[in-house]
């Protein structure tokens, strides 16, 4: 019997505990999960006898507080603790992957309760008829057991803490891309250099917390160049003899391979003398494209000169500022020489956008050899089949490229899916495929918390489902489906179909387009399907093989993804 007092973890978690209760149900003992504060979460019984909860309650706190070491067997892997002479009671401490205070954090305890094993007879399960019978528990075996589930559940919350470093880490990414398009939307020729270059700080003070930060550009005035400060917000102040110096050694460690200006006591004495109140200093240059006649502009290596320059002292948050802040500074202060020479930052985002998305959506591809290049095939079947479907119907471009982002994106949900359900040959478990089916909503997820991503969301949370009804996540049946996952669901399928896989050759092209004919108004829209399957299809198949190249030449998906990427961001 399940008992189900209370839920403190997650739901997989909490599912995969259940059937492991179950399954060892069958031999007639208990198994009860206790959380970090020693409250009973669930309790499976197997029937024969009750278990005393507040017994074994105590028995967990044992378990926790003692850390497994007494009374506790390491023949296994994980530390499994004995209580009892007779009625034995056997424990393992869950963990996750967190650290706390060097050891890895004790999230609840596991217990398994074999009654008076002395006198307990279970029936032995097994797929022999002919060797089944009464057999005496061993509890040696159930403490393997725990040992195993125990090593399992710690291998689980590692993954899930990668999951969640790597969202974290898109997150960041993410919220530095979006400002770069900030100054990539707000290039307007009418605008004022002072108002563009202060929004440029105020954006950038929202990701980098600093005392002060400052954009100081060289101007003439009465036939004499001056260093100014154009834009800034904080506690920084910079006569123009102090800019000048900074100039100058910012230029110094340009002309010496470096990056930015970068200054510190942190590892070492400061290289250079600032005023008392500067604990740390970033420096990072506005380059000019146009060859400078002034000396002052200190060219560099590459022939180009500094125009200007942006600077922040103080660094909040951590002692000093890093790599990923060098490389943050600088694409702003890349953005804002750029809008002063009227520039093109626009493009270049677009393709930084497209390569965070392919990158993305390339490691999840890879975490299956035979879905490498997936996503972006199925990508460019999605726009030609939205391309077709314009003939007839109106779509207009935006929204072809949106087609083909949902395409592109389709699967990144398989993100939060384990390699192990991904890549396994043969037939899935209910369970594994149940996990499978999470992807859509999974990346779903994932985009709607991003706004410029929002009308990706239908493709890619619908491209599982069937006109008839059939499909996941939700069901959905004809026109509840939306048309961009109408699209990517017969371009996904067809992929799917004409790939090889772990548990199945490839179809041929044929075979492929005769499932896809059965499957009109059932799997597919018939509409849609039409379209696809009275479309050139030798010609898609030939583009496809040759990577390609054939109709767009060599970096047509490049181009056609930044083009693609260009209708979120403008």
């Amino acid at each position: 019997m399940l008992d189900t007092v209370r839920n403190t973890l997650t739901s997989s978690q909490q599912c995969e505990l259940e059937g492991f209760g179950g399954r060892i149900n069958k031999f007639g003992v208990n198994f009860a999960v206790f959380d970090a504060e020693g409250e009973l979460v669930l309790l499976c019984e197997g029937g024969k006898f009750k278990s005393n909860r507040e017994q074994l309650a105590e028995l967990a706190r044992q378990a926790l507080d003692q850390g497994c070491r007494k009374n506790c067997s390491d023949e296994a892997g994980v530390p499994v603790c004995r209580y009892g002479n007779e009625n034995i009671v056997l424990a393992v401490v869950l963990k996750s992957a967190r650290v706390c205070k060097k050891n890895q954090e004790a999230v609840g305890t596991v217990l398994v309760e074999l009654g008076d094993i002395s006198s307990s007879l279970v029936h032995k399960v097994s797929s022999n008829p002919d060797k089944t019978g009464p057999v005496q528990i061993d509890s040696e075996y159930f403490a393997e057991m725990l040992g195993l589930l125990a090593e399992k559940f710690h291998a689980e919350t590692k993954a899930d803490e990668q999951i969640e470093k790597v969202g974290t880490e898109l997150s960041q990414t993410y919220e530095e891309l979006v400002l770069l398009h900030r100054l990539s939307t707000n290039m307007k020729v009418t605008e004022a250099d002072s108002n563009f270059l202060q929004m440029a700080c105020d954006s950038l003070t929202e990701i980098v917390f600093v005392e002060g930060i400052a954009i100081l550009l060289e101007k003439t005035a009465d036939d004499e160049r001056h260093w100014v400060i154009a834009a800034g917000s904080g506690l920084i102040d910079m006569d123009d003899q102090a800019a000048a110096i900074l100039h100058s050694r910012l230029a110094e460690e340009i002309s010496n391979g470096k990056e930015a200006l970068l200054d510190s006591e942190v590892d070492s004495a400061f290289k250079y003398e600032w005023p008392s109140r500067i604990n740390n200093i970033i420096a990072v240059p506005l380059f000019s494209k146009e060859k400078s006649e002034s000396h002052s502009a200190g060219k560099v290596k590459n022939g180009n000169s500094i125009m200007g320059l942006m600077v922040a002292i103080n660094r909040i948050g951590k002692q000093d500022f890093d790599s990923t802040d060098i490389k943050l500074f600088n694409s702003v202060a890349g953005g804002c020489a750029v809008f002063i020479e009227n520039g093109r930052l626009f493009k270049d985002l677009k393709e930084l956008f497209l390569g965070s998305l392919k990158a993305l959506t390339n490691s999840i591809d890879a975490k299956d050899t035979y879905t490498h290049g997936h996503s972006e095939r199925v990508a460019f079947i999605s726009r030609w089949i939205a391309e077709r479907l314009s003939e007839k119907e109106p779509l207009d471009e935006e929204q072809i490229h949106k087609v083909y982002l949902a395409g592109l994106l389709h699967d990144i949900g398989k993100i939060g899916i384990e390699e192990a359900v991904l890549r396994k040959e043969g037939k899935l478990t209910d369970q594994e495929f149940d996990r499978i089916k999470k992807h859509p909503s999974i990346g779903a997820g994932i985009l709607r918390e991003i706004q410029q991503m929002r009308d990706i969301v239908p493709g890619v949370l619908c491209h599982h489902e069937r006109v008839d009804g059939r499909g996941y996540p939700n069901g959905l049946v004809g026109d509840k489906i939306p048309l961009t996952g109408k699209i990517v669901g017969l371009a996904d399928s067809f992929d799917a179909m004409t790939s090889k896989r772990t548990y199945r050759d490839a179809m041929t092209v044929e075979q492929a387009l005769a499932e896809i004919e059965k499957g009109l108004g059932t799997q597919f829209d018939e509409e849609i399907g039409r379209v696809f399957l009275e479309s050139d299809i030798s010609r898609l198949w030939d583009i496809i093989r040759d990577g390609f190249s054939e109709i767009y030449g060599r970096s047509s998906s490049e181009e056609y993804g930044t083009a693609a990427v260009g209708t979120l961001i403008r």
